[in-house]
C-alpha cells in the first residue's frame, strides 16, 4: 500500500547539548577526507577520468599543468612522467562563485512551489553565488549536452522522498538549457511524474516511496505529521519495485520520514517500535527502521532477475533547524554556507550517514559476485555546510501564514544543483569503464 504523500520534516534542531555534538561533525570531515581518492598527470586534457571506489569515493585524473618535470632515475630526457596526487571530490569547502546559478526560476522547467524560493520574494541571492570546490582539484562544470548523449536511450529513476524529487527537478532544469522533455507520466499524481527527452530517447522519472518498504497508516485518529505507522522491514514498496527492473540507473534516498512513530513488522508479526509508547512492545530506535528499509530496498535491487541497472545511494540530507524545533518555531534564516569551524549540526544525521554506508557496503561487495553496480553519492558532509540553501519560509506567499518553516528542502537553484554535477562527472566516468580503475568498457 502507497504510504500518504506528505513529506515528514525533522524533528530535531540544531542546538547543541553537549560538546561531542561539536566535536563529531569535524571528525567525520577530517575522516572523509582520508579515503584514497587519485589525481593522475596522464592526459592532455583537464579532466581525464573519476574512479569510484567501493566506500563512495571518487578519483578525479586530470593534467596538473603546475607540476614541475620529474625524470626518470637514468633519464635525462625532459619527458614528464606520471605524477600521483589525492583529490576526494566530496571534501572540500563551498567558495563564491560570481558567476552565479545554471538556471532560474523563470527557466522552462518544473519547480516545486516548496523550493521555488525566488517566486516567493527570497530577498537574498548570495545563497545561489557558491560553487563547491574539492580540496585538491576542481569540479568540473555540469555539461547538459554531454550528459544527455551519456545517458542516450536510457533511463534513469529516481526512488524516494520529496527531496530525491527535489534533485530530480534540478536535473530537469540543469537540461533545460539544452532540451525540454516531454511529460509522459502514467498517472496524474505529480510525485511519479516522467520525463522524455525525444531526441535521445532517454527518460528520467520519479518513483514516490518515502520510506522504500511497505507501509500504512495505523494510527485511529487518522493520519497527521506525527501519526503512527506500520512499517514492514522485509517487504519492499511495491510502488517503486513494479516499475523498477527495466531501469538502467537507479539513484535512491530516503531520510526525514524515519523520524515518526512506527509498529515494525517483520516476517507478518511486530517486533518492534519507534515511539509508539506501547510498554509491552520493545522500543528499537529510528536507526533500526532505517537500516532495515536500506538493507530490504538493495536486496531487493539485487534479487531482482532482470534488473542490470547502476545503483546510486544518496547519502542523507541534513536538514537545518535553528532555535527551535520544526514545529516549534525552529528556521534557518542563514545567509551564507558554514565553515567547518562554524557548522552546527545534530549528532543524528550523522548517524543515519553512518548506517546508509553500513548497508551501502554489504550491497556493494555482494553486487560485485552477481554483477551488478552500487555507487555512492556522498553528499552528506557536503550538504551539511549549507544552511543557507534551505527555503526556510519562501516556499509559499507571506499572506498563507504557514508558520512551519521549511529547512528540509532546497531552493532552486541552489546547492542542490551540485548534486547533478557530482552524478554527472560519475556516470561520465562509469561509460570509460576507469571505475575502480579495473572495470573495463562494456
Amino acid at each position: 500500500m502507497k504510504v500518504n504523500a506528505i513529506e515528514l520534516p525533522s524533528g530535531k534542531n540544531t542546538s547543541f547539548s553537549s560538546c561531542k555534538n561539536v566535536i563529531l561533525p569535524i571528525l567525520i570531515l577530517i575522516l572523509l577526507t582520508s579515503i584514497p581518492l587519485h589525481l593522475c598527470n596522464n592526459s592532455p586534457s583537464a579532466l581525464r577520468s573519476l574512479e569510484i571506489h567501493i566506500n563512495g569515493s571518487i578519483t578525479i585524473h586530470h593534467q596538473n599543468n603546475s607540476a614541475l618535470p620529474l625524470q626518470s632515475p637514468g633519464n635525462t630526457s625532459s619527458d614528464l612522467v606520471s605524477v600521483e596526487q589525492t583529490c576526494n571530490i566530496f571534501s572540500g569547502n563551498w567558495v563564491s562563485y560570481p558567476k552565479g546559478p545554471y538556471y532560474t526560476n523563470k527557466t522552462k522547467c518544473v519547480i516545486d512551489d516548496r523550493q521555488n524560493c525566488m517566486k516567493f520574494g527570497r530577498p537574498d541571492t548570495e545563497f545561489m553565488r557558491w560553487r563547491w570546490k574539492p580540496d585538491q582539484c576542481e569540479l568540473p562544470l555540469f555539461d547538459a549536452v554531454q550528459f544527455l548523449e551519456l545517458v542516450k536511450g536510457k533511463t534513469l529513476a529516481f526512488v524516494g522522498d520529496s527531496v530525491g524529487r527535489n534533485q530530480m527537478q534540478s536535473l530537469v532544469c540543469l537540461l533545460a538549457r539544452t532540451a525540454s522533455p516531454l511529460d509522459v507520466s502514467y498517472v496524474q499524481d505529480t510525485k511519479f511524474r516522467r520525463w522524455f527527452y525525444a531526441d535521445y530517447n532517454f527518460t528520467i522519472a520519479a518513483l514516490w516511496s518515502p520510506l522504500l518498504i511497505k507501509a500504512h497508516d495505523a494510527d485511529p485518529d487518522g493520519y497527521s505529521l506525527n501519526s503512527l505507522m506500520n512499517l514492514y522491514l522485509d517487504e519492499a514498496d511495491e510502488a517503486w519495485t513494479s516499475q523498477i527492473e527495466n531501469v538502467d540507473i537507479v539513484i535512491i534516498s530516503a531520510g526525514q520520514w524515519f523520524f515518526r512513530p512506527f509498529m515494525y513488522y517483520e516476517k507478518g508479526k511486530v517486533v518492534g517500535c519507534h515511539v509508539c509508547h506501547k510498554s509491552n512492545i520493545r522500543d528499537l530506535t529510528r536507526y533500526y527502521g532505517y537500516r532495515m528499509a536500506f538493507r530490504t530496498a538493495l536486496r531487493t535491487l539485487l534479487s531482482l532477475k532482470y534488473f542490470k541497472g547502476l545503483t546510486f545511494l544518496r547519502t542523507f540530507s541534513p536538514a537545518h533547524f535553528e532555535n527551535g524545533d520544526w514545529n516549534k518555531g525552529g528556521n534557518c534564516a542563514r545567509k551564507k554556507p558554514f565553515t567547518k569551524q562554524e557548522m552546527k549540526l545534530d549528532e543524528y544525521n550523522w548517524d543515519f550517514y553512518w548506517t546508509q554506508l553500513e548497508v551501502f557496503r554489504a550491497a556493494e561487495r555482494e553486487g560485485r559476485k552477481r554483477g551488478l553496480k552500487f555507487r555512492l553519492l556522498d553528499t552528506t558532509g557536503v550538504m551539511a555546510l549549507r544552511p543557507d540553501g534551505h527555503p526556510n519560509h519562501y516556499g509559499h506567499w507571506p499572506h498563507e501564514n504557514k508558520t512551519i518553516a521549511d529547512c528540509v528542502h532546497w531552493c532552486m537553484p541552489g546547492p542542490i544543483d551540485t548534486w547533478n554535477e557530482f552524478l554527472f562527472q560519475m556516470l561520465k566516468m562509469e561509460s570509460e569503464g576507469s571505475i575502480n580503475g579495473k572495470l573495463q568498457k562494456n
